[in-house]
């Protein structure tokens, strides 16, 4: 990145609720949302998958039988947010035969961002070791995220899975989407709104920027919302360079669309992001059918 660093510039792209005037709101409506799916549908509240910090998770069931997998990862730069506050990407995928599995981790300064990737990996085993007691197929699993989680879904389609466990598959994920990902992390190291809480060193940059790995198994397919700032569009476009079209064969941005927004296009049916998420997973959408470890 040639551009300054500035540290008010950096605080101007990458402090999106800044950005977004309404971001309180759109917050607030995520959570009724989210709370009216997991009280209108049977799902499994607060299931561990580990013994340490915040590491639960929510499994939203689907009636079909050895249903695909899709793993979300919350967002809020990995020090804000929580799992309850987006249950409302889960009804809409449980109504196409999907498993949805929503995991927890501990938030920054509490723990490092290496922590955290460590504890959504842990996940995503736990996820393919009890996916077939909800009705999931081990073999059928994605990850999804959105912001930080768009980070920790790159993290874990790079992660080495037998360096975890040994009776892992190298290829564990059929594939990954980030949805306003962060794989640069030098940036943030000096932004003012975040320095303190995310504690990044140059060492710590460099085994925490996915592109600065090579390309993993699997695909990673990207998109950010076109309103956003340039340094997201930038990070949108630098995994596609970094990783090469092969590994990132989806690089898009979702017209009209903000940093918060932009998740309405996954949990919408009609939506880009959804489709691409089905794509992942390997099943045909019903609108569509209608209308025609290890970190590095």
């Amino acid at each position: 990145m040639k551009k300054t660093l500035d540290p008010a510039w950096l605080d101007a792209q990458y402090n999106n609720r800044a950005r977004v005037r309404d971001w309180e709101q759109l917050l607030a409506g995520w959570g009724e949302r989210s709370a009216a799916a997991r009280a209108t549908r049977s799902c499994r509240i607060g299931v561990r998958y580990g013994d340490g910090p915040n590491e639960t998770l929510d499994v939203f069931p689907t009636t079909r039988a050895e249903a695909p997998v899709l793993v979300f990862i919350h967002g809020g730069y990995w020090r804000s947010l929580d799992k309850r506050d987006v249950s409302f990407v889960a009804p809409a995928f449980v109504r196409e035969g999907v498993l949805v599995v929503v995991p927890n981790y501990a938030l920054c300064p509490a723990v490092t961002i290496e922590t955290i990737a460590m504890q959504v990996v842990r996940a995503v085993a736990w996820t393919r070791a009890n996916a077939a007691l909800y009705g999931g197929d081990p073999g059928r699993i994605a990850v999804a995220g959105h912001s930080a989680g768009g980070h920790l879904a790159a993290m874990a389609l790079s992660c080495h899975w037998p360096a975890l466990d040994a009776r892992l598959p190298r290829t564990l994920l059929r594939g990954a989407l980030s949805i306003s990902g962060l794989y640069d992390l030098e940036p943030l190291r000096h932004a003012p709104f975040l320095a303190s809480d995310l504690r990044l060193t140059p060492a710590a940059v460099k085994k925490l920027s996915p592109a600065c790995f090579p390309a993993p198994p699997g695909r990673l397919m990207v998109a950010a919302g076109a309103l956003e700032s340039d340094e997201f569009l930038r990070q949108n476009k630098l995994i596609r360079d970094a990783w090469g079209a092969a590994r990132v064969p989806v690089c898009e941005t979702i017209p009209g669309a903000h940093h918060f927004d932009v998740l309405d296009s996954l949990a919408d049916p009609a939506g880009r992001l959804h489709r691409l998420a089905l794509e992942l997973l390997a099943i045909e959408s019903s609108d569509a059918n209608e209308h025609h470890c290890k970190p590095h």
